[in-house]
């Protein structure tokens, strides 16, 4: 069946077994449904029920699930090579580094890690080395407020939301947190102890947050006048989601360092940290390192999603869909006063509510046969893969009906 032709199940999720549980440690909530099977905006459970992905994967599967040109090159690699040390050529990893970073900006060179964590560890490690070669600032990084940046020590530290950092005191120091899209806050925040600026240019995790207008382009100004190193981490927002391949590109700047990871293995593992050769540099033999990043299947699985992007102008489909699904998701939102806003760029959307409703609607959708997100009580947060269709959004908008109308506090006009 073809993704058009996709329409949402009405089966009731099954309730996972408790005899089947896993000597799992207990890091995430029981899972309402057990996936076993992809294939492009589709998934199906162990029960053989089907779910059109609104999620994906947190906007990890870009091209699709099981995409033939990825699967084909990861099948391909993984009977050729899977893994060699980087105290060794990898031909797959150099083609990919052709590839990728001069999409960030001229005479950009590219370190390859595991995940977005390692991106940002990554980032903040060589910014601080460049920032002790070149006696600017002490280290420290200024973030925003409601940020996500890792769940590693440092980029926990770096991630401003005290839900995340509760009980993992002490944190690294050399941190510092202001509102996010406030250039004034910034700038006095910049104080003679500060090598960096690290932000997300659209906050994922806190709720799809878009900056004001040109906020982007006045940081990179204030980073200029100080002397200070610009990092932008596009780990949610990279690899074509908000109708461009890089988030910046929209306000026309690039940063010093960037870092992605999510869509970039099309679900195989990697992330990149990617940076102006004048910063690399200050990396050398020895001063950082992975077993695993850019290993030859990771990199091969890398490669074959950044062709697939290209060749399906899956950046293009993403700002084209994602208007068309902004457009009705917010004519639900005239007809449903429970939501107070509907935001996003491209296929990265939240809808924030007046009341905290979100997660009872994650479960509504999910027996409706759509898989949603929420990242509060009253924040759904959108990242289907970029092949989404029209009237796949259509469907998204129906079920959001649907859901909201089987509401308690919506059926009894309590919002």
């Amino acid at each position: 069946m073809s993704n058009a032709e996709a329409v949402p199940s009405t089966a009731t999720p099954s309730p996972a077994d408790p005899a089947d549980a896993a000597p799992l440690m207990h890091t995430y909530a029981p899972p309402a449904v057990t996936l076993v099977r992809g294939r492009g905006m589709e998934l199906w459970d162990d029960a053989g029920r089907r779910y059109l992905d609104f999620i994906g994967g947190i906007a990890v599967a870009a091209t699709g699930h099981c995409h033939p040109a990825v699967v084909s090159a990861i099948a391909a690699q993984a009977a050729t090579l899977l893994h060699v040390s980087n105290l060794y050529g990898i031909e797959p990893q150099r083609a990919l580094a052709r590839k990728l970073a001069p999409k960030a900006g001229r005479g950009f060179q590219a370190f390859f890690c595991n995940s977005g964590a390692e991106a940002n560890e990554a980032a903040i490690k060589l910014a601080r080395r460049w920032g002790h070669e070149h006696g600017i600032g002490k280290g420290g990084v200024v973030c925003a407020m409601n940020s996500f940046h890792g769940r590693t020590l440092a980029t926990l530290a770096a991630t401003a939301q005290p839900k995340y950092q509760k009980g993992f005191e002490p944190l690294p120091a050399g941190f510092s947190y202001v509102p996010f899209g406030d250039i004034d806050a910034l700038a006095e925040a910049t104080t003679p102890d500060v090598t960096a600026v690290l932000l997300e240019p659209i906050q994922g995790e806190g709720g799809v947050r878009i900056p004001p207008v040109g906020y982007l382009r006045d940081v990179r100004a204030l980073c200029d006048a100080k002397g200070l190193l610009l990092i932008l981490d596009e780990v949610q927002t990279g690899c074509g989601r908000t109708g461009r391949f890089f988030a910046f590109e929209h306000e026309g700047i690039t940063p010093d360092i960037v870092t992605l990871a999510k869509a970039l293995g099309s679900g195989v593992p990697i992330g990149a940290c990617l940076a102006r050769a004048e910063v690399a540099k200050a990396f050398q033999p020895g001063s950082h390192g992975s077993t695993f990043g850019g290993n030859p299947l990771s990199s091969a699985a890398a490669l074959a999603t950044l062709e697939v992007i290209e060749r399906e102008r899956l950046a293009e489909r993403a700002g084209s869909v994602g208007a068309y699904f902004l457009r009705k998701l917010d004519e639900v939102r005239l007809g449903h006063p429970v939501i107070r806003e509907v935001r996003g760029k491209g296929l990265l959307i939240g809808i924030e509510f007046s009341e905290p409703i979100a997660k009872d609607l994650v479960k509504s959708m999910l027996s409706l046969g759509v898989l949603t997100n929420a990242t509060s009580e009253s924040v759904l947060r959108l990242a289907p893969p970029l092949i989404m269709t029209d009237q796949e959004a259509d469907l998204y908008c129906a079920a959001l009906v649907q859901a909201l109308r089987l509401h308690p506090m919506v059926k009894s006009g309590i919002c």
